[in-house]
């Protein structure tokens, strides 16, 4: 039953017709959800608008079977970051359900059922947090009901065990398989009527490994998936294979909007094994998750279908193109730096920063580039779709199942409840598989063969030359300083192509929720500042890259502050830290879809005080202002995103030859709330890497519209020898606050530390990523 007085919305579905299949004759099965009337309510854990529109309305099934069996129903990609195990061990501690009796099943892409499905913004745990234990206590004290029943004794005299329930008077004992009939025929509680664990009572929730007594004991439950990912059993995207199954690829235009003038497939089909050549029209601009357009080559295997397409003579029109055709990296940075020295539309302002800046005893002034990249997860984009009767199904690594059945819909013509995307686990993500474009291109295939499953396959130079690039940026920032080293007046000019020109007209502006990813909530209590961000127009496809444009944000910034710093002659930590000035709750720099990720500025401010904590954490930890030999040095960066907040210390020796070594790495972290310390940690230690093949190595330039990179010989990723030989997460305990996201918040401030330590270490000043040969320059 559901209670419509209460935010979140608890309900007994166990005989419903609402999840066909899922309950069965003696199960319990509960649904939890919030209740779109309740928008402040729905803030305050973590409910919020997205930018774009997206409302996060999670929808929360567990199951109990009466065998005991706890199903969790996951409608959250996992894609490395351990979702699936840790979105269930919340359920199952709150239940107090036997691990060994825990399974996950994936739901299938249904917003009505499931609410948004989207794994992007760092949003899984900080959104569903709240629901699942609820739903999780829900259960847990129906099943103490159904046993007081049973045993005719007050409610008050059962505690819940390890998957058992007990009246503590008698010790009588009843399993939760044997309870899960009688409960199902039970009202959910009412929110007022349930009561969380207590902290005591948690076995995984915020717990860690540890020694004991010389003993490793591990509080952290094994990883649902971990053992068929290890033995090669776990289903990725291209693991999925069907009876009957064709293979296609696709030769797309090598420039963004470019079409076709002739095809010639008179080779391409004597290829054997080559069965069919499809054109598939060009995507009109904005492309938005449309396929490019191209010419697919069908055939028996995947192997036959590339030497097909490498036999295709296409003639490309770039006439459709319009001044993509002529986009080249070098000159568009140019234009970029030289717009930057002009004015732009004024985002944020207070004080007078000309007269701040005019004033000054000393003026600072810097332009930082970050050039394109591509997410380039392991795991290429592939696809698996069959049509027939008017339907279709999909198999496909997405991490945005309701957006793939749109898509699938609106290609073939159908409605989108004539669609089915099974979601199979992701060999990495980082923003590509939220664009599911590739999985339309499938769909368009499998409509030529009623009845057969098409699986599309991208090869890494489809992938490395046909993404959603992370967008260029140049950043041009001047800082007014008196005769005491203290800032004064703070100019900030931001340019970037904006993601919203995937979906409209080019606005050649940031949009609001782009903006608050660090530039407009930049914390520093200067008395003027002015932020700017003059037009960029975009010549490429632009989409979301793992944190997104806190990148750019985060490593001009940091990497100014620091040169501040230098120029005042004073220790960098001391200089941030009176940038930040004291502790205190900053609620409004921004508006609408620009705060924090849509989240409810009561509950997450930005907290210069946390700001200050992780900064404090990661120097004290990495020993700061210690002597260190010629040639090595210490960086500092730090950054608030994703509601969380984060400080990176690094340690790095540069030698006569130019060769860079990263000794350590420290990682101060703050994201309020801790589900799952240690995925948690390697979260971290992911950004750490990934963040120093940001800075040293990662970099897509364009030629006429064309992308230069193509593998990984050219596109560069970081290698063992590149990571640090010490990384350090220091976790900051902090269950007062709101929870933070985890997957993106470690990787915005990786660049700029990294370059700040080489300052130290050489006097080299790193203005331009990615770092390559300047060292050896």
């Amino acid at each position: 039953m559901s209670h419509s007085n209460d935010t979140l919305m608890l309900a007994n579905v166990s005989r419903r017709g609402l999840l066909k299949g899922m309950a069965g004759a003696s199960a319990l099965v509960l649904a939890a959800r919030w209740d779109a009337g309740f928008a402040n309510e729905q803030a305050q854990f973590g409910a919020g608008a997205m930018p774009g529109g997206w409302v996060d309305n999670p929808n929360v099934f567990i199951r109990i079977d009466s065998d005991g069996i706890v199903t969790f129903i996951n409608n959250r990609a996992e894609m490395g970051q351990g979702i699936r195990t840790s979105l269930a061990m919340v359920a199952a501690d709150e239940l107090g359900a036997d691990w060994d009796q825990v399974q996950v099943e994936q739901a299938p892409a249904d917003q009505e059922k499931y609410g948004n499905q989207n794994t992007d913004g760092s949003r899984s745990m900080r959104h569903w947090y709240q629901p699942i234990r609820r739903a999780g206590a829900a259960a847990r004290q129906m099943l103490e009901q159904a046993a007081a029943n049973q045993w005719g004794v007050p409610a008050s005299e059962i505690r819940t065990g390890v998957h058992k329930v007990v009246h503590v008077p008698s010790g009588r004992e009843l399993s939760f398989g044997e309870l899960a009939g009688a409960a199902r025929e039970l009202e959910v509680p009412g929110r007022n009527a349930l009561t969380l664990k207590q902290d005591s009572e948690l076995r995984f929730i915020g717990k860690e490994s540890g020694w004991v007594n010389g003993e490793l004991t591990s509080a952290y439950p094994r990883a649902l998936d971990g053992e068929d990912i290890v033995t090669g059993r776990a289903v990725f995207g291209a693991d999925v294979e069907l009876d009957g199954m064709l293979y296609a690829v696709v030769a797309r235009p090598p420039v963004y909007g470019a079409g076709i003038t002739s095809v010639d497939d008179s080779a391409a089909l004597e290829v054997p094994g080559v069965e069919k050549v499809i054109r598939i029209d060009t995507a009109d601009q904005p492309a938005a998750f449309n396929p490019l357009g191209g010419v697919a080559v069908v055939a028996t295997n995947t192997w036959a279908a590339m030497e097909g397409r490498k036999a295709l003579k296409v003639q490309w029109d770039l006439s459709p193109a319009g001044d993509n055709a002529s986009y080249t990296s070098e000159s568009y940075r140019a234009a970029l730096e030289e717009t930057a020295q002009s004015p732009g539309k004024v985002i944020r302002q207070s004080g007078d920063v000309e007269a701040a800046l005019s004033n000054a005893a000393n003026v600072v002034e810097a332009t930082y580039y970050m050039p394109h990249m591509a997410q380039a997860p392991m795991e290429p984009p592939v696809a698996v779709v069959r049509v027939q009767n008017g339907k279709a199904e999909a198999w496909a690594p997405v991490q945005n199942p309701g957006a793939t059945r749109g898509g699938i819909a609106g290609i073939l013509g159908i409605d989108a409840e004539n669609v089915t995307v099974h979601q199979t686990l992701l060999g990495g993500g980082f923003g590509r598989k939220s664009k599911p474009d590739f999985v339309s291109e499938a769909a368009r295939l499998a409509k030529e063969f009623e009845g057969r499953p098409v699986k599309l396959q991208w090869s890494r130079e489809d992938d490395v030359q046909h993404a959603y690039f992370h967008a260029v940026s140049v950043d041009h920032l001047k800082a007014g300083l008196d005769d005491q080293g203290k800032a004064t007046g703070w100019l900030h000019r931001t340019l970037s192509p904006s993601i919203a020109s995937l979906f409209a007209p080019d606005p050649e502006h940031k949009g609001e929720f782009e903006l608050g990813m660090g530039f407009n909530t930049m914390p520093f209590s200067i008395p003027s500042i002015r932020l700017e961000n003059p037009p960029a127009s975009a010549h490429v496809r632009i989409g979301w890259f793992r944190s997104v444009y806190n990148l750019p944000h985060a490593w001009a910034i940091q990497s100014f502050a620091h040169e501040m710093a230098v120029a005042a002659g004073r220790d960098h930590r001391d200089y941030v830290l009176e940038l930040l000035g004291p502790g205190r709750k900053v609620h409004n720099l921004t508006v609408g879809d620009g705060w924090n990720y849509g989240e409810d500025p009561d509950l997450y401010p930005i907290d210069t005080a946390r700001m200050r904590r992780v900064i404090e954490r990661a120097t004290e930890e990495a020993g700061w202002g210690r002597e260190l030999p010629d040639g090595r040095g210490l960086g500092l960066a730090f950054h608030q995103s994703f509601a969380s907040y984060t400080a990176i210390v690094f340690e790095v020796e540069v030698d006569d030859s130019g060769e860079l070594t990263i000794h350590r790495a420290d990682i101060a972290f703050d994201c309020g709330p801790q589900a799952n310390p240690e995925r948690i940690r390697s979260q971290m230690e992911g950004a750490c890497v990934m963040g120093i093949g940001i800075a040293l190595k990662s970099e897509v330039t364009f030629e006429n519209g064309v992308a230069t990179q193509s593998n990984f010989h050219d596109y560069l990723l970081p290698r063992m020898p590149d990571a640090p030989k010490v990384v350090r997460v220091h976790l900051i305990d902090n269950p007062g606050d709101a929870m933070g996201g985890v997957g993106e918040p470690g990787l915005p401030p990786v660049a700029p530390a990294l370059c700040n330590a080489i300052h130290a270490a050489t006097g080299k000043r790193i203005r331009r990523l990615p770092v390559a040969d300047q060292l050896t320059s």
